[in-house]
């Protein structure tokens, strides 16, 4: 960023001036026309995912600095792709804009985005700027898959395993830290910033899939009948994924709470109830539900470590139960409190 563009609003440069800043942060050789052209292996699907996040809605400036909104953004994107099986190819991002907006705001939100993008080797490949009342950002990332090798919500097979590849609960957490200060009270600096982080950087678990795939070339793993996997990620929650997944393939399933993955900043700080909240329905985490059969799931879970952790088997019926081991009645999970748009 340079002296110039800190003070400078949009408005003040116009969109062909903004496109030039923008630009730099694209390969030369892919920008520049009406739309992108990526090439992609052959036998290799194109698998396209977009996000949208909004002012006020999925980011502000009490919680998300600039960088931070725009890594969030693309950690969205590629957890989507993640959750298909996908490997990244590229993104293109749209941006809504006031034109009051600073162009070093803007720029700051770039080189967040890219900062996520550089861990996957993935560029910006294209986008489009528009004069906005309300500041937002679309992006759409494209990944290539190979066709045995999708991850789909109605693959859940009745007797799989339920694989979360990390914790939950902690982005969640973190969130309610930004907003209400007061609650850092009975907890650590180091544990502050973790949850907080968990928050503005969550990591999308791309490095999932090799581990996968490696796991299903193994002589052990040839006798599976079929490439059985059915998952997505938790962007909305633990709860609404299983959910989700369950409806799709028809089947239900059995979550063990005393199996669930929490942050260890939880352990003095939560109840186990308020805990169980976060994880459960807190969203963001970005991590991924896997229903796969149990000699695999096991495998991945052994090598993944850091949280991975089989919590539940996919049943008959439809209902998705959470059982406690303790005295507590089990509870019937369901999508209704969990993060929808529109709802009141």
């Amino acid at each position: 960023m340079n002296s110039e563009s800190s003070s400078l609003q949009v408005q003040n440069i116009g969109e062909q001036r903004l496109l030039k800043i923008l630009q730099r942060f694209c390969p030369a050789e892919i920008v520049g026309d009406d739309a992108a052209v990526v090439a992609t292996e052959p036998g290799q699907y194109l698998v396209v995912t977009t996000d949208v996040l909004i002012d006020n809605v999925h980011f502000s400036e009490i919680t998300t600095s600039a960088a931070d909104a725009g890594w969030r953004a693309a950690a969205a994107n590629l957890s989507d792709l993640a959750a298909m099986g996908a490997t990244p190819v590229g993104i293109t991002v749209g941006l809504g804009l006031p034109g009051s907006t600073l162009v070093s705001w803007v720029e700051e939100l770039y080189q967040g985005i890219t900062k996520c993008l550089q861990q996957y080797n993935t560029p910006i490949v294209g986008g489009d700027v528009v004069r906005s009342p309300i500041t937002t950002i679309a992006i759409t990332a494209f990944g290539q898959a190979h066709p045995q090798r999708i991850i789909r919500r109605n693959n859940a097979l009745v007797g799989d395993v339920i694989v979360v590849t990390g914790v939950h609960g902690a982005s969640g957490a973190g969130l309610d830290l930004l907003l209400d200060p007061e609650k850092r009270e009975n907890l650590s600096e180091g544990d502050v910033q973790e949850l907080i982080r968990a928050h503005q950087r969550p990591q999308p678990r791309l490095d999932v899939l090799p581990i996968l795939w490696e796991l299903y070339r193994r002589p052990a793993e040839t006798s599976l009948p079929h490439f059985s996997i059915s998952g997505m990620d938790t962007s909305d929650g633990l709860a609404d994924a299983v959910v989700q997944i369950c409806r799709a393939s028809g089947v239900g399933a059995v979550l063990e709470s005393e199996q669930i993955s929490l942050p260890q900043a939880f352990n003095n700080w939560l109840t186990k109830e308020q805990a169980l909240k976060y994880a459960l329905y807190g969203g963001e985490d970005f991590e991924l539900v896997l229903c796969l059969p149990k000699e695999p799931a096991y495998a991945l879970v052994q090598q993944l470590g850091q949280g991975a952790a089989v919590v539940g088997t996919i049943t008959e019926g439809s209902t998705v139960i959470l059982r406690h081991q303790c005295e507590n009645p089990d509870q019937v999970l369901t999508l209704s409190r969990g993060f929808q748009h529109f709802s009141e």
